[in-house]
C-alpha cells in the first residue's frame, strides 16, 4: 500500500526496502539472467524428455492430455488442458496467469493482452507466459461439456466437481508435462487470485512470487450468498437461469459509481431503463460462450475456496510460502463490492504474520471488480513490481542451490 507521502509500505506499514530492486525492461532481463537452475529441488514429476515434449511460445491454444487426475472428491477422470504459452521457453524465466470464472487459456490474446508481450508487463522478450482454461471449463480443457467416455455423452451435470486445490494440481501437472518447473510470478484475478494461492500453496519452492488480485484468502459470507441464488436459478431455469445469473453477478463485478455514470436513470427507445437493457444483453451473452454446467462447476470452485480448510488456518497455510521465501502481493480494487479491499488486506495481514514478505498495493478505480480487466496502467506498474521481485527471489534461490 502507499501512505499519504506516497512512500510504498508492506501489509504491516513498514516500508518495502525489500521491493527496492528494479522494475524497468533493463533491470528486468538483468535479473532474468540465469535464473534456469532456479526449480532444482522443487517436487515435481520428472520432466519429459525434450522431443516428448508438448510446444512452448507457439503465442495460440494448443491442446495436451496430462492423464488421469485424482480430485479431493475422491472421483479420479481423464483429463485434456487447453493451454496458451508465449514467450521463451522452459529454460527461460516462467509466469502463470490464472484466469477468472468465464475466462480462457487466452490470456496473452484476450483479456489480459495488454499486459503480455513484448515490452509489456509481462515482456515475452524475457519472460514466458503460461495461460491455461481450468479444469471444468468451457474453452478446451475437460469440462461438462467433453465426451465422458463411459457413456458415449458429455459429462454434463454428471461431471466430477473440482476444488480450488484440484484446479492448482491440474496446473503443476500441467507444467510438469511442459517441462516448467518453476514459475516466477504465479498471477491471478478473481477466481484466479483463488486458485493462484493454491498453486503457490501446492509447491512453495516452485514460486517466486505470487500476485493476488481482488481475491480473498477463502470466499466470504456474502459472495456465498450471491453464488447461491446463482446456482438456484440455473438449477430452476437451465438457460433461462443462467442468463438471469450472469445479470446478478454483473451487478458485483462494478460498482454504485459506474453504474450511476453509465446509465442513470437513462432509458433506451423501446422504453427499458438503460441498465436493465445493459443486463439483459449481459445474459444473452453469456448464452452464446457458455452452459449452465460449466457455469455451476466454475461457481462450485469458487464456493470451494478456503486456504486455511485442513492447514490449520489461513495463517498457517501461509506458513509454507514464508519458509520457501516466496514474496506476495495482495492487490485490492477500491469500490469492489464482491471481494473488497479489506479481505484482500486480510490476505497480506495473515501472510506477513506467518512471516511471509507481503505487501498490499489498492487499483484506484471507478470500475469495481472488474478493475483487474480494465486499469492497465496501474495493473502494468504493480505486475512489473511483482515479476521483478519474482525474478530476484529465483535468482538468489538459484544461487544458493548451486
Amino acid at each position: 500500500m502507499s501512505s499519504d507521502d506516497g512512500t510504498a509500505r508492506d501489509g504491516v506499514g513498514l516500508p518495502r526496502s525489500a521491493f527496492d530492486i528494479p522494475t524497468d525492461a533493463a533491470g528486468i532481463e538483468g535479473l532474468a539472467a540465469g535464473i534456469a537452475a532456479a526449480g532444482a529441488g522443487v517436487a515435481a514429476t520428472a520432466p519429459p524428455a525434450a522431443a516428448d515434449r508438448p510446444p512452448l511460445g507457439t503465442g495460440r491454444v494448443e491442446s495436451v492430455p496430462i492423464g488421469d487426475v485424482a480430485l479431493e472428491s475422491g472421483a479420479t477422470l481423464p483429463v485434456a488442458v487447453a493451454y496458451r504459452h508465449d514467450g521463451p521457453g522452459a529454460h527461460a524465466p516462467q509466469v502463470l496467469v490464472v484466469h477468472a470464472l468465464t475466462g480462457s487459456a487466452d490470456a496473452a490474446g484476450d483479456w489480459w493482452e495488454p499486459v503480455i508481450g513484448p515490452g509489456r508487463a509481462l515482456d515475452t522478450e524475457r519472460v514466458g507466459v503460461l495461460c491455461a482454461n481450468l479444469l471444468g471449463g468451457r474453452y478446451g480443457t475437460t469440462g461438462p461439456t467433453s465426451m465422458d467416455a463411459a457413456t458415449g455423452a458429455p459429462y454434463g451435470g454428471s461431471f466430477p466437481q473440482p476444488t480450488a486445490r484440484d484446479e492448482a494440481a491440474v496446473l503443476w501437472a500441467l507444467a510438469d508435462r511442459l517441462g516448467i518447473r518453476r514459475f516466477d510470478l504465479v498471477a491471478g484475478g478473481s477466481l484466479g487470485g483463488m486458485v493462484a494461492q493454491e498453486v503457490a500453496i501446492a509447491r512453495p519452492e516452485g514460486v517466486g512470487h505470487l500476485a493476488v488480485l481482488g481475491a480473498p484468502a477463502a470466499t466470504g459470507a456474502m459472495a456465498l450468498g450471491w453464488n447461491h441464488i446463482q446456482l438456484g436459478l440455473i438449477d430452476a431455469l437451465g438457460e433461462r437461469g443462467l442468463e438471469l445469473a450472469r445479470q446478478l453477478a454483473m451487478t458485483t463485478y462494478r460498482s454504485e459509481a459506474d453504474f450511476d455514470g453509465r446509465f442513470g436513470r437513462r432509458v433506451e427507445p423501446d422504453g427499458r431503463f438503460s441498465v436493465s437493457s445493459y443486463l439483459d444483453y449481459q445474459g444473452q451473452k453469456i448464452l452464446g460462450r457458455f452452459d449452465p454446467d460449466t457455469y455451476r462447476v466454475l461457481v462450485r470452485v469458487m464456493d470451494s475456496h478456503d486456504v486455511g480448510r485442513g492447514r490449520g488456518g489461513t495463517r498457517e497455510a501461509f506458513r509454507v510460502l514464508a519458509e520457501a521465501g516466496t514474496g506476495i502481493t495482495g492487490i485490492g480494487i477500491e469500490g469492489d463490492i464482491l471481494f473488497g479491499p479489506g479481505q484482500v488486506r486480510a490476505l497480506v495481514s495473515d501472510a506477513a504474520g506467518a512471516g511471509a514478505d507481503a505487501s498490499y498495493r489498492e487499483i484506484s478505480s471507478s470500475k469495481g471488480h472488474d478493475a483487474f480487466l480494465i486499469e492497465w496502467e496501474q495493473l502494468t506498474g504493480f505486475l512489473r513490481e511483482a515479476l521483478a521481485d519474482g525474478l530476484a527471489r529465483s535468482g538468489r534461490r538459484a544461487a544458493t542451490v548451486a
